[in-house]
């Protein structure tokens, strides 16, 4: 008899995490995560499929953590990171057959980022210095950086990462890059002389999400490419080394929101040149999906052999497809995958496309695409005997006008068993320039499973729409993002899905905001629970590893400049007036969304006599319920389970 899904089926799903193609596209290399029930622990292990078998075989076991696997380019090796030995290693583990062998023994380990030298003698990567460091949490230190402590990083003096390039016939390792910024990522040129890489965490920077483009060559000399734009992401050279292509968005003065384009730069003449222009919705995917390997390959970018073509993910409303963009003559772009997905490149050789697909009931797979002939098929089914036990929830597309006549599209979710209208739960994306769509969602299938129905929604700010739509709440958060959220609630209602009379509301981060503004501005919902929230733009400008830029760009000012606009969007202002029951869930080592944001909306609401409660979650970053520790993972599944349960079914 088919059941719905449980919290404790977080332990028996199994998730892709990143795959590559074999240098003559026969194989392909791919990591699949998975959590030991017995030690509550995360691992992930390589996997080896046959393209013309499809039968596949694990390389690598044991209670570790391997990933970042990449093909040496004659094929007969496989380099990649695991924590097998206690610290993060580079291996190489031979195709053939045999143990995997430790390159390297960094006493804090090595941070990823493996690239294969074009002739196979060399492996990139980066690393944090061997060099002894103080204990920052017990040891005075002093601060000069603008930015000194990031999300999921840590206090940047101590973790920034340079570039390393090791002889894979010596065993020597040499340091490439020695700075303070935090340098990923290393891509080689071409001809194999230099490498480039992204800089970020410069010392007196703000926006320190957006990197530099920076080279450098084996004799550690450095130069900078590209500097100071909005936004820079999935950089490579282009096969004949002429050209870097890379998807951003320069600082032009347009609103923060605004879509990225695909660009060419010429390293001869420093030309850019924009391949995009003409695509009404932005290059890179921003499709928000609960599951620990979220980001997985949506900001690649590959080529084609030939270098006329970029393969690149496109989002339009709530999917994220592979689109063909020409690098060469007029702008032309085309996608090559369609349907109700979300699809990820991961790797390209000749006209044989690897992609990584999920939909609203199935994490990611592994897909084939012959670009020539079309023909596509399925690689893996890593959750297919699982999936096939459980009885899946239906969801219904929805599209209305809110209160300006503007669309808006959205989901509902419906729990596989009992009838309508159901208990509802409005989940709100975060971001807030991200999107909901065909993506799998745990928390959405396990309170679907619960008995629940799902209501998610993208509200003004969100991505996939075009730029008026995306950037219509700057300086005036709380006003078409709430309305929108509320007009999908009544189109649910008006359309007999969802209950009005039990109603829940959550979010993370961007959708913690709109939780704690809706509960400030209505007592229709039954139940909240805002998770790591902006409360108080005015001290997250001042707090937050991205408050100065993040706050200022969203607000339209300084707090200086514009306290009334700090003091309108802010959700403490509000808190006040606030009756519905509300969980705070709050991770303490959140430098996104400080714990001093839930912690402010917490004492007023105690303050003011409303029932509150507060799940901490030590140790968590900001997306700790999402790929954090499992104990937490699972800690904030159970609580909001309980949570709504009490306030939603209950009522």
């Amino acid at each position: 008899m088919p059941r719905t899904i449980q919290p404790d089926d977080l332990l028996n799903l199994r998730f892709l995490n990143g795959a590559a193609l074999s240098p003559d596209a026969s194989q392909v290399i791919y990591t699949v995560n998975k959590i030991d029930a017995g030690d509550n622990k995360e691992y992930s292990a390589l996997y080896l499929l046959d393209l013309a078998s499809g039968a596949s075989r694990q390389m690598t076991g044991g209670r570790s953590v391997n990933t970042g696997a990449r093909w040496a380019p004659d094929g007969e090796a496989i380099a990649f990171v695991s924590n097998r030995a206690g610290q993060p290693q580079l291996y190489l583990l031979p195709v053939g057959g045999g143990e995997a062998r430790q390159l390297t023994n960094f006493k804090r380990g090595i941070g990823g980022g493996l690239a294969w030298s074009p002739d196979g003698s060399k492996i990139a990567f980066c690393a944090k210095p061997d060099a002894e460091s103080a204990d920052f949490s017990t040891e005075p230190y002093r601060v000069d950086r603008t930015v000194y402590r990031f999300d999921a990083i840590g206090y940047l003096d101590d973790e920034v990462n340079d570039i390393y390039a090791l002889d894979t016939a010596s065993g020597e390792t040499t340091r490439l890059t020695d700075d303070r910024n935090h340098n990923s990522n290393p891509r080689w040129a071409p001809d194999g002389r230099s490498l480039l890489y992204d800089a970020n965490m410069q010392t007196d920077a703000a926006r320190t999400l957006t990197p530099d483009l920076m080279t450098v060559d084996l004799a550690g000399n450095q130069s900078t490419l590209l500097a100071n734009w909005a936004s820079i992401a999935s950089a490579n050279f282009t096969p004949d080394g002429a050209r870097i292509a890379f998807v951003g968005r320069p600082d032009d003065g347009k609103a923060i929101g605004s879509k990225s384009d695909l660009y060419l730069l010429d390293l001869a003449s420093g030309a850019l040149d924009c391949r995009t222009s003409g695509l009404d919705v932005g290059v890179g995917g921003r499709i928000s999906l609960d599951m620990p390997v979220a980001s997985l390959g949506q900001y690649n970018l590959l080529f084609s052999a030939d270098g006329n073509s970029a393969f690149a993910t496109v989002q339009r409303g709530g999917t994220d497809h592979i689109y063909r963009v020409a690098l060469n003559g007029a702008e032309a772009f085309e996608s090559v995958t369609g349907g109700n997905s979300v699809d990820f490149p991961l790797s390209l050789r000749g006209e044989q496309l690897l992609y990584a697909r999920t939909t609203l009931n199935s994490p990611p797979e592994l897909h084939h695409l012959d670009i020539a002939s079309g023909a596509t098929r399925q690689l893996t089914r890593l959750n297919a005997d699982f999936l096939a036990a459980i009885d899946m929830p239906e969801t219904q597309r929805l599209h209305w006008r809110s209160v300006d006549g503007v669309g808006v599209e959205g989901w509902y979710m419906k729990p596989p068993a009992g009838a309508a209208p159901h208990p509802t739960i409005l989940y709100i994306h975060g971001g807030p320039h991200t999107a909901y769509g065909y993506g799998f969602h745990f928390d959405f299938q396990m309170l679907a499973g619960a008995g629940y129905g799902l209501l998610f929604l993208n509200h003004r700010a969100s991505t996939g729409y075009g730029d008026a739509f995306s950037t219509a709440i700057k300086g005036d958060w709380g006003n078409l993002d709430y309305k929108d959220l509320m007009s999908g609630v009544d189109q649910a209602i008006e359309l007999g899905l969802a209950d009005g009379d039990r109603l829940g509301v959550c979010g993370l981060s961007g959708g913690g905001n709109l939780t704690c503004w809706i509960i400030g501005q209505t007592a229709r919902f039954k139940a909240a629970i805002p998770q790591n929230p902006v409360t108080n733009w005015r001290s997250f400008y001042g707090t937050s590893d991205i408050g100065i830029y993040f706050g200022v760009e969203q607000m339209g000012g300084h707090p200086q400049e514009i306290p009334e606009v700090y003091e309108k969007c802010s959700p403490i202002t509000y808190a006040h007036r606030c009756t519905t029951p509300t969980l705070m869930v709050q991770s303490e080592l959140d430098w996104r969304c400080p714990a001093e944001q839930g912690e402010q909306f917490y004492t007023v609401l105690k303050a003011n006599g409303c029932t509150v409660e507060m799940l901490r979650q030590p140790g968590g970053s900001h997306g700790a319920s999402i790929n954090g520790a499992v104990n937490l993972r699972r800690a904030h599944n159970d609580a909001m389970l309980d949570w709504f349960g009490r306030y939603v079914l209950e009522s």
